[in-house]
């Protein structure tokens, strides 16, 4: 089993930001949600090991991490 890695990891968060944006370009939000539905989906099978998924998935809940 693999732990979360919540440490930076990307070479280029703002590229990758960057292209994100781009390919939501001029998507309504109902096409913006499914996009953001796939991506996640695609992703959570590259990882595969749930308990990971689990704790990203609490990660992901946890309030405490939002920006003010």
């Amino acid at each position: 089993m693999s732990d979360l890695n919540l440490h930076r990891n990307l070479q280029d968060p703002d590229g990758f930001y960057a292209n994100l944006m781009a390919v939501h370009d001029g998507l309504s939000k109902a096409e913006s949600d499914a996009l953001n539905a796939r991506l996640i989906l695609i992703l959570a099978n590259h990882i595969g090991d749930e308990a990971v998924l689990a704790r990203a998935l609490i990660e992901a809940a946890d309030l405490s991490h939002q920006p003010e």
